[in-house]
Parts: structure tokens; sequence; C-alpha cells
């Protein structure tokens, strides 16, 4: 499914920075779980960080902002 959404420069920029945040937490948690010697929420954890940075780059891409 495709879903096609019109945002305001500003709303982009907004979401960029709830992006940020929410990987942030992704990235606290991989260590948690690396510390925790859980393998399987590393790899749930680290799938999830790589989608929202993937996310946030094709956002910022369309704003011009890197």
């Amino acid at each position: 499914m495709t879903i096609k959404l019109t945002l305001t420069e500003d709303e982009a920029e907004m979401l960029v920075d709830a992006l940020d945040l929410d990987l942030e937490g992704y990235v606290d948690a991989v260590k948690e779980a690396r510390g925790n010697n859980n393998r399987e929420d590393v790899a749930t954890f680290t799938e999830a960080a790589q989608r929202i940075t993937a996310l946030k780059a094709k956002i910022q891409a369309l704003i011009g902002d890197e």
C-alpha cells in the first residue's frame, strides 16, 4: 500500500525531528539489549533503527535537509 500525503516544509521538518527522537530510543534499546546479551532484541531494534533512518533520509531529501 502507498499513502500520498501533502505536508508543508515545516511539517516535514517536524517529522524529521520526531524520527530523530524515536531513533535515539531504538539506539539506546540496542545498547541495552547487547548489554543483556539478548540477540533477538538486538536484531529487532537494529532493524527498526535502520528503517527509521531510511524514512528520515527520504523525508530530508524531499525538503533538501541533510
